[in-house]
């Protein structure tokens, strides 16, 4: 018996030319069109600390909570994270802005220096937590892929804290927006203070 394969009875396919690559600046410019919810990445312990600012956390699992973003590996953070195995994850309010430019590098700051002038908390896996934040993560370091000039970076989130119900701060056109109302704003506009 013979078994003929439908494969080999097809046309021979020409192999086409490569498609040409997005420019990094049309690629650049279009994601600023993409609005994102803002969020400090923390590592490490007392002088060995630092972090940056993100837009591109995800969560990639409830079952088990992981979340994944993206991580330059040229970034400070980088070795910092590789080393501790461990990260907190601060979703910021509008009134956190100064929190996101320091943890940008915007002022220049680094390492423990972006931590100034804010409170911080540990959580189970010694990742700094911020306070005031309108939730935090602290993530065990599942995996880190890399890709090009980045590395894909899978938390297993070890434990959930809820702040704050202020509006959040969001990245925009290259920009801080808002989204939401702060809390004392909400009850003003309700009419709910008492007299």
């Amino acid at each position: 018996m013979a078994i003929l394969s439908l494969a080999s009875s097809l046309p021979a396919r020409r192999v086409a030319s490569p498609l040409p690559a997005a420019t990094k600046s049309d690629f650049r410019a279009a994601l600023r069109h993409l609005a994102g919810g803002v969020s400090v990445i923390t590592t490490g312990r007392g002088e060995d600390r630092t972090g940056l600012t993100v837009t591109s956390l995800s969560s990639l699992s409830a079952d088990p909570p992981t979340v994944m973003f993206g991580l330059n590996l040229s970034s400070s953070t980088y070795p910092v994270l590789a080393r501790h195995r461990s990260f907190g994850v601060n979703f910021l309010s509008s009134a956190q802005k100064q929190v996101a430019d320091r943890f940008a590098g915007r002022g220049g700051e680094k390492g423990p220096a972006r931590y100034a002038d804010a409170e911080w908390s540990e959580g189970p896996t010694g990742a700094p937590l911020l306070e005031g934040a309108l939730a935090t993560l602290d993530c065990e370091l599942e995996e880190l892929i890399e890709r090009h000039s980045h590395a894909i970076v899978i938390g297993r989130v070890r434990e959930v804290r809820l702040g704050t119900n202020d509006a959040a701060l969001l990245y925009w056109r290259g920009d801080y927006e808002r989204l939401g109302w702060m809390a004392e704003e909400a009850v003003t506009a309700l009419g709910l203070r008492s007299a």
